[in-house]
């Protein structure tokens, strides 16, 4: 017999619906409520990624952390039953601490990588565009998003390397989300046979400037029609500024769909300008950080309780899988004469017309 009595967040009025804030408002199985920071360095040097997700409706609390040195990546994940305190975000040796909402958290894993780190923004949180994704007639994604970039401080461990963080050569930026999103174990019936991913491209970029944060976002079908189009300046003191219709041009490795370089065009009727993107490091999400079409472990999965894991990875060796996901690139931007930080996350695979793919194993030239 179920436990329905009240949780300690009902104590809070944050209520939403005539509910216990145990459960969630919809019985879809696919409710999610999750984050992720990122950790990177100015030079290219390591790549540090985390994140911790609920699945109410799966009654799942899940959590990671990857770190890229050189060609070797270390991943830590762990899973356990979910519980009644929603505040508690701890999973394993993963922990996030909410020290001050939208402002301060303290980052902290002590095993195979080892990080004690403190996030601080620089900028205040910026909401991106409502993200709705049908597979015919059926809502399959409604999420609810916002980003944010900041500074870091501490250390991190891993593989017998030491790394000394600090704002000054170091950036955070994260993405809080939650809503609706597919994970594994559900079969997808006539709408999945009947509408097939033909294509996929995607472009999710927070850039931190030492005076401004920039979030540049876009996802189109095989055809090239946006489905997401986001590109906003955020400068402290002042209105958000609004820079149009992004159009990216991508320098890919030849034989790859691998961005190495990237200009991307923003639309500003008053001053058209050029973000400039230098790729410095890169981490596939489907290998070791639970992201789709992941094949050792992808979030929202039970594995027991008090399940964990440690994996290393030579990304020297082929990861098919990982062609088929979204990969996440430290790099270096350029806009305006001013130089900053943060992360071009690209995803491409199947057909893409405006970048001349033409199907799942086409790559550029």
């Amino acid at each position: 017999m179920a436990d329905d009595r009240p949780v300690p967040l009902d104590e809070y009025p944050v209520h939403q619906v005539p509910l216990s804030m145990k459960h969630v408002a919809t019985g879809d199985r696919n409710a999610y409520d999750r984050c992720i920071f990122h950790v990177l360095d100015h030079e290219g040097r390591a790549l540090l990624i985390l994140g911790l997700g609920v699945y109410p409706n799966v009654g799942v609390i899940d959590a990671y952390a990857t770190l890229r040195t050189g060609d070797t990546l270390h991943a830590v994940r762990a899973s356990d039953a979910l519980g009644d305190d929603r505040m508690r975000l701890s999973v394993g040796p993963l922990r996030i601490e909410v020290e001050e909402p939208l402002r301060r958290f303290r980052l902290r894993c002590d095993d195979a990588i080892s990080y004690d780190l403190t996030w601080t923004a620089d900028f205040p949180a910026l909401w991106e565009p409502h993200h709705l994704q049908r597979r015919g007639d059926r809502l399959t994604l409604e999420g609810r998003r916002f980003v944010q970039a900041g500074g870091v401080a501490g250390v991190v461990r891993a593989g017998g390397e030491e790394f000394r963080v600090d704002p000054a050569g170091w950036t955070g930026t994260r993405d809080r989300s939650w809503g609706v999103r597919p994970i594994p174990g559900e079969e997808g019936g006539r709408l999945a046979e009947e509408n097939p991913t033909e294509g996929f491209h995607w472009i999710w970029c927070p850039v931190r400037f030492e005076d401004r944060f920039l979030m540049v976002v876009t996802q189109e079908d095989a055809d090239g029609y946006r489905t997401l189009n986001d590109a906003t300046l955020v400068r402290p003191g002042r209105r958000d500024r609004q820079l149009g219709w992004p159009r990216a041009e991508i320098g890919y490795r030849s034989g790859t769909r691998h961005p190495e370089r990237a200009v991307i065009h923003l639309g500003d009727p008053r001053k058209p300008q050029e973000l400039e993107v230098e790729t410095l490091n890169s981490l596939p999400l489907a290998v070791g950080a639970g992201y789709p079409p992941a094949d050792d472990w992808q979030h929202g999965t039970w594995r027991g309780r008090g399940w964990t894991d440690r994996r290393t990875y030579d990304l020297t060796a082929p990861h098919p899988r990982a062609a088929y996901g979204v990969t996440d690139h430290s790099a270096r931007f350029r806009l305006d004469g001013r130089i900053g930080h943060g992360i071009f996350e690209h995803g491409s695979f199947g057909r893409h017309d405006p970048s001349g793919f033409t199907g799942f194993d086409s790559v550029a030239p």
